[in-house]
C-alpha cells in the first residue's frame, strides 16, 4: 500500500520534461525524487563473510553495473530482467526502477535466506527475477539500488543493457 501511495505521490511532484535535457538525466532525476520520498532505516554495517551487508555487496555491484539489468526478446514479448541484483539483494534495502522515463516504481526484493550456506540464493518461491512488456517497448530503464547503509547508486541503461553514463 505505501508503495502504490509514493508511486502516486512521486508521479505527481515530479517535473515535466524540459527542452534540451537528455533523456537520460531526466530519468534519473525521476528515480533521484522519486527516491527522497522513501523512509528507510540503515543496517549495521559489519564485514560477514556471506555478502549480507552493503560493506560487502557495494564493491561488487559497483564492478559489476554492465549486468545489473537485462532486456530479452522472447515469445514476442520485452522480458526485463533483474536477476544481478537479486543475486546481491542481502546487502540491498530496496531497488526501483523507471521504463522509458515513466516514474520509477519499487521492485520487491525477496528476503535473504539467511539460515541458508548461501543466503543469495533464489529459490523457487522467490519468484521470478523479471517483468514482461510488449515486445520493442523498452527503451531505456533508470535504476536506482539502495544499499542497507542508505547510499544510493543511480544509473541508467539502453535497452542494450550498457549504462548510459
Amino acid at each position: 500500500m505505501n508503495s502504490v501511495i509514493l508511486a502516486l505521490l512521486a508521479a505527481t511532484v515530479l517535473p515535466a520534461a524540459q527542452p534540451g535535457v537528455p533523456e537520460a538525466a531526466a530519468a534519473l532525476e525521476a528515480v533521484q525524487t522519486a527516491s527522497a520520498q522513501t523512509a528507510l532505516a540503515a543496517e549495521p554495517q559489519q564485514a560477514t563473510g556471506r555478502f549480507t551487508t552493503a560493506l560487502e555487496v557495494k564493491p561488487i555491484l559497483a564492478a559489476t553495473r554492465a549486468n545489473w539489468i537485462h532486456v530479452r526478446e522472447f515469445n514476442g514479448q520485452d522480458l526485463l530482467y533483474v536477476t544481478h541484483l537479486w543475486s546481491w539483494r542481502c546487502g540491498l534495502v530496496q531497488v526501483k526502477l523507471g521504463i522509458n522515463g515513466n516514474p520509477p516504481e519499487i521492485w520487491p526484493l525477496p528476503d535473504c535466506h539467511l539460515e541458508e550456506g548461501f543466503p543469495n540464493m533464489i529459490k523457487d518461491e522467490d519468484g521470478m527475477p523479471y517483468r514482461s512488456y510488449p515486445l520493442g517497448s523498452i527503451q531505456q530503464i533508470a535504476v536506482e539500488v539502495t544499499y542497507d547503509d542508505l547510499s544510493t547508486e543511480d544509473l541508467v541503461f539502453g535497452r542494450n543493457g550498457q549504462p548510459q553514463q
